[in-house]
């Protein structure tokens, strides 16, 4: 399973986690298969989970892989950079509202 991370997981995922624990084994396992797979090391999967949930307009988990980021040694900067691409790609406002959900995150 996922390396322990140094922040617990939020409240309502482990109040779902508690209602539908087989949900959540089979995605956790899931989740596990996919990172493993391929050859890209722990922080470049997880900088690229922060753009992908950038791309899809995903608050939580674009705070979830931003925390996740950090625990697998990513710097601020290099979330901060994550983010910034998205610029050019998705436009101004929507690199700033994901901006605003890694800082407060990293500003935590």
């Amino acid at each position: 399973m996922n390396k322990p991370t140094s922040r617990p997981p939020p409240k309502h995922y482990l109040e779902f986690k508690k209602e539908f624990p087989a949900v959540v084994e089979a995605y956790e396992r899931l989740g596990e298969a996919c990172h493993w797979q391929g050859p890209l090391e722990p922080k470049m999967r997880e900088l690229i989970k922060i753009g992908i949930a950038i791309g899809a307009g995903l608050e939580t988990g674009t705070r979830a892989h931003t925390r996740l980021a950090l625990d697998a040694g990513a710097t601020p900067e290099e979330i901060r950079h994550t983010a910034l691409l998205a610029t050019t790609t998705l436009g101004f406002p929507a690199m700033m509202r994901a901006m605003t959900w890694v800082n407060d995150v990293l500003e935590k």
